[in-house]
């Protein structure tokens, strides 16, 4: 008996990230976002002013299968913002499998992908629009809106790889921050990091 083959997908990438195609779309508010930024200061103000359902980032992907062989393509949307000196971020993740890999492409905006490993490696790399940054397994990643327009990104990984999200919050945020220097961004050190564990990933 032959095996059933999944059938090629069109995609289509609309302004602001919306994916056309997508099976499976998110939202990430203010409210959901506690305990992601330092200034926590900051973050309450926020929350006072702009609500807990302001929106911070958007996802739409796409997948086929969960297998592995097959790849999660999508869109993720970082919007403006910053809360005290730091930028608008993503959750961020390591991969649950942690050697499978991720390819960031940016659409439009600029922004900082944040990469860390375990073992105490740390890249800040610029992306703006035409730019992609192909991270390796066992690192991980944070997209940062460091503009005024939506940060814009394509994003596609192997479909078994998870997402684990609990590895920044256990270790008290990333290594790094991306915060402002007036004109522009740079990193600091986070002095609240406490180090990563990678309990949890295979």
């Amino acid at each position: 008996m032959t095996e059933s083959i999944d059938a090629p997908t069109l995609l289509r990438v609309h302004a602001e990230g919306k994916l056309t195609g997508s099976t499976r779309s998110y939202r990430k508010t203010l409210g959901d976002m506690g305990g992601v930024y330092r200034d926590s200061a900051a973050y309450a103000h926020a929350l006072d002013t702009q609500g807990a359902e302001h929106l911070v980032y958007s996802v739409d992907e796409q997948r086929y299968n969960s297998g592995p062989g097959s790849l999660i393509v999508g869109t993720s949307c970082v919007l403006p913002g910053r809360y005290g000196d730091e930028f608008a971020v993503t959750r961020g993740h390591l991969h649950e499998v942690s050697d499978r890999a991720e390819l960031y492409y940016c659409l439009s905006g600029t922004g900082v992908m944040l990469l860390e490993t375990v073992d105490g490696r740390s890249e800040a790399v610029p992306l703006s629009p035409g730019d992609a940054v192909n991270v390796p397994g066992e690192w991980i990643h944070r997209s940062v809106n460091t503009g005024d327009v939506p940060f814009v990104t394509l994003f596609c990984y192997a479909a078994d790889a998870g997402q684990n999200y609990e590895i920044i919050a256990d270790a008290n945020g990333m290594r790094d921050l991306i915060v402002t220097d007036g004109d522009g961004w740079t990193t600091r050190s986070n002095p609240d990091h406490t180090g990563y564990q990678l309990t949890g990933t295979k």
